[in-house]
């Protein structure tokens, strides 16, 4: 496990998964139907316990321009800047059932910043950071 410094926030926009974990990929098919660019950009997964001890995830695409949420009708979030502990994982599409391990794991680490969302951060459509 390395650490991964994001020199800067990230504006991302997305909606929130309402059937977790089953809704994740149609979620992410949405966004990529509804965005011409594809993967010319970053796709986030953000997701955090609720005050009732379920899982919250957001399916998000990085902002190019400010207008891009109201365009797609979607919410706005950002990805903080910050020191995060971070796992690369290459051909993550072949890899997908380990990704919820990867956390798990990481979420032990004492260094884990408990505080805020853990990022799925989908770089590439075969290389994925796990923060």
């Amino acid at each position: 496990m390395e650490t991964y410094d994001l020199k800067k926030d990230l504006k991302v926009f997305g909606k929130e998964v309402k059937a977790f974990p089953l809704g994740v990929k149609e979620a992410f098919s949405a966004l990529l139907d509804m965005i011409p660019e594809g993967f010319k950009r970053s796709y986030f997964g953000l997701s955090y316990m609720d005050d009732k001890e379920k899982i919250v995830y957001i399916a998000t695409a990085e902002e190019k321009d400010e207008e891009e949420a109201e365009k797609y009708n979607c919410e706005r979030y950002t990805v903080e800047k910050g020191e995060y502990l971070a796992v690369t994982l290459d051909d993550w599409l072949k890899k997908v059932d380990c990704i919820k391990d990867i956390f798990h794991e990481m979420m032990e680490d004492d260094r884990a910043d408990k505080t805020r969302p853990v990022v799925e951060w989908y770089k590439t459509e075969t290389k994925m950071l796990c923060l």
